[in-house]
């Protein structure tokens, strides 16, 4: 990567910034630079026309795929499953959408399968978690990935109690309908609870549950996926027991103790110990080593099949001689397609995957026009064909959760293997899907954007200088502001996977010359800036602090510590405030402008799924806590906006929005009423506040009666 070697022209205010010479003769060659699309777009998009930081960021958190590592990904920006890290509260505990409960399908477990399980099944510190919980609560979730051994924890959750008669439920069951279905059996079981923001898991709905099932004397196990929606309700993340555990329950079970002692011994069985396994894999090899017991399987077919099953899967996939006319390109170019949208709707890793594959033909025969079939192969034959399965769940988009079929790979390693090896052993076949993720970055649809900023980080592990030559840099560096967007992405991600070199990439493009790299860098240090928020703030002031007067970077900074303070701002906010201070010695005016523009910024942001303002709620739950001194800090801020003449129409804005969201939510108005007061401190203050509430208005115009109740309330605090 080399810098540029003269600092480009300033842009006007709202418009990208100006190509360098280097970039005019990247232009000029599309391998090496932005695909046309990129380059035209949204090349004249001004600032007030993008989406804003935080949309993006739910974006990407959304719709990152689960190899990047959804769980560490999430905790990482703020929002992990069943807690709320830096406070970032998305409870929808308050709304109710969709259609009210309905009858709920099931039926009895049948016993043998019960007793099948109990024979092989063996307990571990999460199980007997689960197992106290239930004991005491009568109900518990079980939250863990697909394929980990969950239903079979239940159930002997369930036996492991005396429960021999037990109800399962239907996945898809409304969690409103539960309470009213726990009747007429001793145990209850829902496997794979289907959860979304339009329907989450209660705490209203366990309460229900609970209060029934004590009434009766019944207990009840939820299941859940890492995926679900669950609010504030409490959950024991399943880790399943360790693989040699499983491994000796059913080879046991099959032949015996003492042929497991021996067996325990192959060299084969020790590699495969080494590694991680799902429990339904594990389960295969057990009946492939009691096959080599009973002299069935020799000890070469044995070490085949523990060694390398996933990674001959995946090359015998990519090396399958194609036949004149036959679809085996097409194939190839769907396993690939479905490698970057697993577990995403099956329609777009299809309707996807053909556009790869007129890349490919394009490669292998660039003198014949590429050709797709329109109705090739069944949905049930290609997922067959990839070791998937499908299955209808919700998908989050910008309107909400819509139905779709989603398609998963089995082993949930394929997609990583199969990426890294298209890119390292088939070079051949890089053009073609260098163009096909340039293509990705430009589609409409957030999830497609997001995914191949994931694509790409994955590529990077595998070979970070062509991933950089290919795609990042070339977004990095043109003017599409969706290509600087998907290359800080592809970066955050690369920085999750610990791709070596990263940090010093964010660190050169930070204080380089290159607008839209620097752009990049600076968004990757908001979006990272959880791991390690007091260096992230560092960097970021230390960017305002370099002798920049671009009003477009200072806002593209601002935005950068809007996500550092919405996802982590208990060590962020006792450094931004003082920032703003007029009496903080030496006062500097760039450091006082970008906090009180990051804090307004922050205002405008509300919990998930509601109105209400997130800033708002830091105030309410710290007048709540002794000790606590957050309200103070953020009433200092609103103090130093408001009196600002740079910064108090928008604040004062700011601030009017959060009065209408008053007007027709309680919790607003009651967390809304001391701030006020505590910001009407002058006579001069007290005059704002008072004529920012007597010319408040709804949207239609009409005065707000919340208004007259806040006046009130601040002129008797005077």
């Amino acid at each position: 990567m080399s810098q540029e070697e003269a600092k480009p022209e300033k842009a006007p205010k709202g418009e990208p910034p100006p190509k360098s010479e280097k970039q005019d003769q990247d232009s000029a060659h599309p391998d090496d630079g932005a695909s046309e699309g990129d380059k035209t777009e949204d090349a004249d998009q001004s600032p007030e026309e993008r989406q804003p930081a935080w949309a993006a960021r739910r974006d990407l958190i959304d719709h990152a795929p689960d190899f990047i590592g959804s769980l560490v990904f999430r905790d990482q920006l703020g929002v992990t499953g069943g807690h709320v890290a830096g406070d970032v509260n998305f409870n929808l505990s308050h709304q109710s959408f969709g259609p009210g409960p309905r009858s709920v399908s099931g039926g009895q477990v049948p016993g043998e399968n019960i007793q099948q399980v109990a024979a092989v099944f063996r307990s571990c510190p999460s199980f007997h978690t689960a197992l106290d919980r239930l004991r005491d609560n009568h109900i518990v979730v079980l939250k863990g990935s697909r394929g980990t051994g969950r239903r079979s924890a239940a159930l002997m959750l369930l036996h492991r109690l005396g429960v021999r008669s037990i109800r399962s439920f239907d996945p898809g069951t409304a969690p409103a309908a539960l309470p009213d279905a726990l009747q007429d059996s001793p145990g209850f079981l829902l496997h794979d609870l289907s959860t979304s923001r339009s329907r989450p898991l209660l705490e209203a709905h366990v309460l229900g549950m609970r209060e029934k099932l004590r009434h009766h004397g019944g207990l009840f196990v939820i299941t859940v996926d890492t995926s679900a929606v669950l609010g504030d309700i409490p959950y024991v993340v399943w880790e399943p027991p360790p693989v040699e555990d499983v491994l000796c329950a059913h080879v046991t079970a099959l032949v015996g103790s003492e042929a497991w002692e021996r067996l325990r011994l192959l060299t084969s069985v020790v590699e495969f110990l080494a590694r991680t396994h799902q429990p339904g894999e594990t389960k295969r090899f057990a009946e492939q080593l009691a096959a080599h017991h009973r002299g069935e399987l020799d000890e070469a077919e044995l070490a085949d099949f523990a060694q390398s099953a996933l990674a001959d899967r995946v090359s015998g996939w990519l090396t399958a001689p194609e036949k004149e006319g036959g679809d085996e390109l097409r194939d190839k170019a769907f396993l690939i397609a479905l490698a970057v949208f697993d577990k995403a709707p099956y329609a777009i890793a299809a309707e996807l995957g053909d556009s790869l594959f007129v890349e490919l033909q394009m490669t292998a025969n660039p003198h014949k026009p590429p050709v797709i079939p329109i109705f090739g192969s069944s949905t049930a034959s290609r997922l067959e064909f990839a070791h998937a399965v499908g299955s209808t769940q919700d998908e989050v988009t910008e309107w909400g959760p819509v139905s779709q079929y989603r398609a998963e790979f089995q082993d949930k390693q394929t997609a990583r293997v199969l990426l890294h090896e298209i890119w390292t052993v088939h070079p051949s076949a890089r053009t073609a899907v260098v163009r096909w993720i340039r293509q990705l970055a430009t589609d409409g649809r957030p999830l497609v954007r997001t995914r191949a900023a994931a694509a790409t980080a994955l590529l990077a592990q595998a070979d970070l200088p062509s991933a950089m030559a290919h795609l990042i840099e070339p977004w990095a560096g043109g003017r599409s502001y969706n290509g600087w967007l998907t290359a800080a992405n592809a970066l955050s991600m690369a920085r999750l996977l610990h791709v070596p070199g990263v940090s010093r990439i964010l660190h050169a493009w930070c204080i380089g010359d290159h607008p839209s790299r620097r752009w990049t860098a600076i968004r990757v240090y908001g979006l990272l800036g959880p791991l390690q928020p007091e260096k992230a703030l560092d960097a970021l002031l230390d960017t305002v602090r370099l002798e920049n007067d671009e009003e477009e970077e200072a806002g593209q900074l601002a935005e950068a510590t809007q996500l550092l303070l919405l996802a982590a701002h208990e060590p962020v906010l006792p450094r931004l405030a003082p920032l703003a201070r007029d009496d903080q010695a030496p006062h500097d005016d760039a450091l006082h402008n970008h906090a009180l523009c990051a804090f307004d910024l922050a205002c405008r942001e509300s919990e998930e799924g509601t109105e209400r303002p997130l800033v708002l709620k830091w105030f309410a739950d710290a007048r709540s806590s002794p000790g606590n001194r957050e309200d103070e800090l953020v009433a200092g801020l609103w103090r130093a906006g408001l009196r600002d003449r740079a910064h108090t129409d928008s604040a004062r804005e700011t601030l009017q929005q959060w009065v209408r969201v008053a007007e027709h939510d309680s919790y607003t108005e009651q967390a809304l009423t001391p701030l006020l007061a505590v910001l009407a401190e002058t006579d001069a203050d007290r005059q704002r506040i008072d004529h920012l509430l007597r010319t408040a208005r709804n949207s239609d115009g009409s005065p707000m009666r919340v208004a007259h109740r806040l006046r009130a309330a601040v002129a008797a605090h005077s």
